[in-house]
């Protein structure tokens, strides 16, 4: 039997501003992978590491996180937004209504403040993390 490794949303992208990493990494793997940047490294090691485990994915801790966490300053303070998928009613052609998945930002704060339910309910899914790189010079 082969083991089928889930690598969608385990990606490291930057350009001139933003960084951006997939969703699906563990905490262990961004602090051990080169290729993200250092500072990022550091900041997943030191300020997001003892509050959760080495297995649980930034998706986990995202779709988790409460506005008194020190994770939720941390993530504030990189000017961090998220891109999720969310389930939203589109009207077809002729009046009917169907449900789809529409991508888009959104900031940490309204992340934090939607409740577990509202979550569930709008069927969020969380995809990747992008941050400034400005901002993460200042955590």
């Amino acid at each position: 039997m082969t083991k089928q490794v889930y690598e969608d949303y385990k990606y490291f992208m930057q350009d001139a501003g933003c960084f951006y990493v997939g969703a699906k990494y563990t905490l262990k793997e961004i602090t051990l992978n080169e290729d993200i940047l250092f500072k990022f490294r550091k900041v997943v090691a030191e300020s997001i590491l003892p509050s959760y485990s080495d297995e649980d994915t930034l998706e986990t801790v995202l779709y988790y996180l409460k506005p008194d966490d020190f994770v939720f300053q941390v993530f504030k303070q990189m000017n961090a937004d998220v891109r999720v998928s969310i389930k939203v009613k589109k009207k077809l052609l002729f009046g009917k209504e169907e449900e789809v998945y529409q991508t888009k930002y959104i900031k940490v704060k309204e992340l934090v403040s939607m409740s577990e339910e509202e979550k569930n309910k709008a069927g969020l899914l969380i995809q990747e993390l992008k941050g400034g790189k400005l901002a993460l010079l200042t955590v």
